[in-house]
């Protein structure tokens, strides 16, 4: 009884709008959906492409080639004139990173870069892995592919890891030991594909190269490699990429894992604002939930202002801002390193030297930056958000479609998004696991591998049976 007057005084401390909406919601969780039916679509054709230089040709090479990374002397002198014309502008007085990357502390980056970092040492470590390339739709799709040294007991499952921007496939490289040397009764065989226009795949030549594109490119990879069925694994474009491969060909797709994920917003979803606040239980919220999204307006509205002027110019005029970076080695490094400061913890803002060294080695982060240097990629990597946010996502057929294979999905607290479990089975119609991670952000392979590598094999394992 108490607890119902206690219910009644905070519905009558609401304002009226907020008492119609909490009703409203009321009625939604009681099952009376005020929203309109959607038809749900279980597939999306796959559609086919032509991406290469010029016109189609009747016939296309399949076969697989090896490939290795690559550097000379007259690569790395380039290099290092390009960094001593520098031109560094000097920062504001206690600015930390609020300005952006900190130019005082870009110094000490560039100076460990001209005269320590030792560009042919990564690329040794670039090639203990075996790198391939193949010909699909016009275009060279560049990859890793690591088989395991397991056991007679041991289960190899297939798994793909797709990666996003800024990053690259080198993002993977502290998690596939964990993942193809586990001793436990399940191990992968691990793909990683660079995306078109990423690294070392190549750029699409023709307009409209967007996250369906990429997904039938990868999925014609995965049969071209000889696999019916296997696991994925993304995040960023990566997470919308595995997911639309999951919308394609479900029968494939034995399983979804993200550690970044999003599902459509309704009038549900509203309702679950206003009132989730103060009555979390009666719209699905946990406490974690509240403490994760809400005050709302600060970490959803204001918190993606600051982070997504760089969405904003890629997803328009990419080639205008790609000039000046795919010259400047220097300019390069600031642009794709401040996402690993701000992206890592919102936080990271606030200090001097953006907290990069708390999560990564200056040989990590460099490493990144060479990738995307020595392959002049970062203008066709740009593109990709061109491609995808030139239409209206809200009506693209993958938006209005829901994944219907078993998936598994973590929510890091750093994370860019934050999506509830309850929101996420809207669009995951048949998740098997929701982990509220202790600790790390955007780039979970890349910092927080072994928490990322044990999730993946929990769900797995969960399928398995």
């Amino acid at each position: 009884m108490q607890r119902l007057l206690d219910l009644k005084d905070t519905f009558l401390a609401l304002d009226v709008v907020q008492q119609r909406l909490l009703v409203a919601s009321a009625l939604v969780v009681g099952g009376i959906s005020l929203t309109f039916f959607r038809r749900e679509r279980k597939r999306i054709p796959l559609g086919e492409g032509w991406w290469g230089a010029g016109v189609k040709p009747l016939s296309e090479d399949t076969k697989v080639y090896s490939f290795k990374v690559e550097t000379s002397d007259k690569e790395i002198q380039d290099l290092h004139e390009r960094i001593d014309r520098t031109r560094f502008a000097d920062p504001l007085e206690d600015s930390a990173f609020n300005y952006g990357f900190n130019s005082t502390y870009l110094k000490k980056v560039v100076s460990y870069w001209r005269h320590e970092f030792d560009w042919k040492k990564q690329v040794d470590m670039l090639n203990k892995y075996p790198h391939y390339k193949t010909k699909i739709e016009g275009l060279d799709v560049h990859f890793i592919h690591v088989r395991p040294q397991c056991q007679a007991h041991q289960k190899v499952l297939p798994l793909m890891l797709v990666h996003g921007w800024p990053g690259c496939i080198y993002e993977f490289f502290k998690i596939i030991p964990l993942l193809t040397e586990t001793h436990g009764g399940v191990v992968f065989e691990v793909i990683c594909p660079s995306i078109p226009g990423y690294g070392y795949s190549e750029a699409p030549h023709k307009t409209g190269f967007n996250s369906l594109a990429a997904a039938r490119v990868f999925l014609t990879l995965m049969d071209r490699l000889g696999f019916s069925q296997f696991y994925l694994q993304g995040g960023d474009w990566g997470s919308l990429i595995t997911t639309n491969m999951s919308q394609m060909k479900p029968e494939c797709v034995k399983g979804l894992h993200l550690n970044m994920f999003m599902t459509r917003s309704g009038l549900k979803e509203c309702f679950s604002l206003v009132v989730g606040r103060y009555l979390p239980f009666l719209v699905g919220f946990s406490r974690e939930d509240v403490k994760r999204l809400f005050p709302f307006i600060e970490k959803n509205v204001y918190a993606r202002l600051r982070e997504t002027g760089y969405m904003h110019i890629q997803g328009t005029k990419p080639d205008t801002a790609g000039c000046g970076v795919n010259d400047s080695p220097v300019g390069l490094a600031a642009y794709i390193l401040e996402k690993f400061s701000s992206w890592t913890d919102s936080n990271n803002r606030f200090l001097d030297d953006g907290g990069l060294e708390r999560k990564f080695t200056l040989d990590e982060l460099l490493t990144v930056i060479m990738i995307y240097w020595t392959t002049s990629s970062i203008v066709s990597s740009m593109r990709f958000y061109k491609e995808n946010l030139s239409s209206n996502m809200d009506k693209r057929i993958d938006h209005l479609t829901n994944v219907f294979v078993p998936a598994g999905l973590a929510a890091f607290p750093n994370e860019l998004l934050y999506c509830p479990e309850r929101w996420a089975k809207n669009k995951y119609r048949n998740t098997y696991s929701y982990t509220l991670m202790p600790r790390g952000g955007h780039f979970a392979a890349f910092e927080e591998p072994k928490l990322l590598a044990d999730d993946i094999f929990c769900f797995v394992n969960k399928v398995e049976k």
